[in-house]
């Protein structure tokens, strides 16, 4: 019988790693299948996506987008069906569903496409019927029939989706990690773990290489208020972090300035040098790379010298090939002397909605990397952000200078105390 709430829950990867992983995802499920309907989604077992993407490119470096979807989409079926059956064994009624049969109807768009509906119907019939319903995340399907996948960490942004469109009580992505920390704990073990986080500082964070939610899944939280919350399979009774409304977090009088410092280690540059320094340069460049769907990060124009200029920008390192083959056809277009690329470099970042009306924050940051003797190539900003791209090899110096600088591994009570 349908209940009067809704809870969706999201296992990664690393949840659903083996038959014991996958024994304790059903665990936490039937507990939770206790007090509300129950939607659970999956992404594919361990590495599975790495090892498939690894499989494809033995056969072709470039797979073909509309290929590789339809490979990396069986990764989640896998999952799917091992969790049914394992609840099936503990007496409870579930089924699985692929994304297609769940009603995830995206854009036609391969490798990273966006969700444009969820036809719940089949959901909440399933629902209705008392069934734990299990989704296989980070896939769906075109009006048309072709099967998509909305790029690595997709997952997250299915369940964010179903739990919009369910109008669930609240969602919970479950991983290896017990909630959100002011930077990577893997590099700074003194590390510390967030209670409360908004909206707009873990979009930030998340964008900017933190590892623990896909961008798009907290884009949709934030859109549609869920209520989310990041939560470790392997401490269930812990609430983990919760992502809410930045007035929620501003309203506590002792907020600090800094809250995260991210970093991202797949970024590459890519550069044209020697460019005439006329208009209309920078708008073909950039429009031929939207067009491929090749998304760039941090820019940065040089000062003209001779009439001419350099332009270099960021790209993920996954997009590197395709963006340095539209480059060499763009640099005889645009009168480039050459092009140049570097994959040895890591974009460091710090995200704080704190840092909204207080100055010296850059300054600060840029003081932490000059004593710690690293080099700033790149700079970008926004209100609550400030990133720089460095060295790849000295980015976990650059961490550990900035969380020490901003005393992130105390809370603001701790500071003052």
């Amino acid at each position: 019988m349908l209940k009067d709430k809704t809870t969706v829950l999201k296992f990664g990867g690393s949840s659903v790693a083996n038959a014991d992983c996958i024994k304790q995802v059903c665990e936490i499920a039937v507990r939770e299948s206790e007090n509300a309907n129950l939607v659970i989604v999956v992404s594919a077992m361990g590495k599975a996506t790495d090892s498939l993407v690894k499989l494809a490119k033995e056969f072709n470096p470039l797979p073909e987008g509309r290929e590789l979807d339809m490979l990396l989409s069986t990764g989640e079926q896998v999952t799917v069906s091992l969790v049914a059956m394992c609840l099936h064994q503990m007496g409870f009624k579930a089924i699985s569903l692929v994304a297609s049969q769940a009603g995830f109807i995206t854009e036609r768009a391969h490798n990273r496409a966006r969700i444009a509906q969820i036809k719940t119907d089949r959901i909440e019939k399933h629902l209705n019927l008392g069934e734990i319903v299990i989704v296989a995340g980070f896939q769906g399907i075109t009006e048309d029939g072709e099967i998509t996948t909305l790029g690595r960490g997709g997952s997250d942004t299915s369940a964010v989706a179903i739990a919009a469109a369910l109008k669930a009580e609240r969602c919970d992505i479950y991983t290896d990690v017990d909630g959100v920390y002011t930077t990577d704990p893997r590099i700074i073990p003194e590390a510390r773990r967030l209670d409360l986080i908004s909206y707009e500082e873990m979009l930030e964070l998340a964008s900017l290489g933190a590892k623990v939610l896909h961008p798009r899944s907290v884009e949709l939280a934030k859109k549609y208020n869920i209520n989310l919350r990041v939560r470790s399979t392997f401490k269930p009774d812990d609430l983990g972090t919760r992502v809410v409304k930045l007035s929620e977090v501003r309203n506590m009088e002792l907020t600090q300035a800094v809250t995260g410092v991210a970093i991202d280690d797949k970024q590459a540059k890519l550069g044209f040098m020697g460019v005439p320094d006329k208009p209309g340069i920078a708008c073909k460049i950039f429009d031929r790379l939207a067009k491929e769907n090749v998304s760039i990060d941090v820019i940065l124009q040089s000062i003209p010298r001779d009439g001419v200029i350099d332009i270099a920008f960021t790209v993920q390192q996954d997009y590197l090939q395709k963006a340095v083959r539209i480059a060499e056809e763009l640099a005889l277009e645009v009168g480039a002397d050459k092009i140049v690329f570097d994959e040895n470099i890591a974009k460091v970042s710090i995200v704080g909605a704190g840092m909204l009306n207080k100055p010296g924050i850059a300054a600060e940051m840029f003081s932490s990397l000059y004593n710690a003797g690293i080099n700033i190539q790149m700079i970008t900003t926004s209100e609550i952000k400030i990133s720089c791209i460095i060295k790849i090899e000295e980015s976990h110096k650059a961490v550990k200078a900035i969380h020490d600088q901003f005393n992130l591994a105390y809370s603001k009570e701790e500071i003052i105390v």
